[in-house]
């Protein structure tokens, strides 16, 4: 199988889609990103698509702040109607003080910033047409811990601050269907 341009662009998107729909908190997002039957696998995070949104969310949503900046992308042909992705990633998570998951991160008694390294590999298949993940593998590269101090958004109106909502300007981006 060769892939097209056009596959190759749909694939880079439904990634970024995926950053953007953890990052905002749009979890309804993700059902349009992952084959009924896929698989993930990250850390703590394991199981089937439907198992990923509820074990991320906890792990997210406490956040006060999530940021997720995806680098290059290698995409091949995987078997004859598949393909297999690797995207550089690194994430940023402002972990607050009585954090619920501590198994994730420890509750410092005080707001952190955990960043985290690693990649995405992924295994796709169309599904009705489009592309979506079947299998997703997270590796970890590095992760870093620090302590905020004056670098949080607090002294900012809240009209220059992304949000976890429909008043975020990048809501239109990614239209429900």
């Amino acid at each position: 199988m060769t892939l097209s341009l056009a596959d190759k662009d749909a694939i880079r998107d439904l990634v970024a889609t995926y950053a953007h729909a953890v990052d905002r908190r749009r979890w309804d997002l993700i059902e349009r990103l992952f084959h009924p039957e896929a698989r993930f696998a990250f850390g703590p995070v394991q199981g089937g698509w439907r198992e990923f949104v509820a074990q991320a969310r906890a792990i997210i949503d406490p956040c006060i702040a999530t940021h997720h900046q995806l680098g290059q992308v290698l995409i091949a042909p995987d078997g004859p109607e598949g393909a297999i992705a690797e995207t550089y990633m690194r994430a940023m998570h402002t972990v607050p003080a009585g954090y619920p998951v501590p198994e994730v991160f420890a509750d410092r008694g005080e707001t952190y910033a955990v960043i985290i390294a690693g990649r995405y590999i992924d295994r796709l298949t169309r599904y009705h047409g489009e592309w979506r993940i079947i299998q997703r593998t997270g590796v970890y590269d590095w992760r870093e811990f620090h302590a905020l101090g004056d670098a949080d958004l607090a002294g900012l109106p809240q009209s220059a601050r992304g949000a976890h909502d429909a008043s975020d300007p990048a809501w239109p981006v990614v239209r429900q269907e």
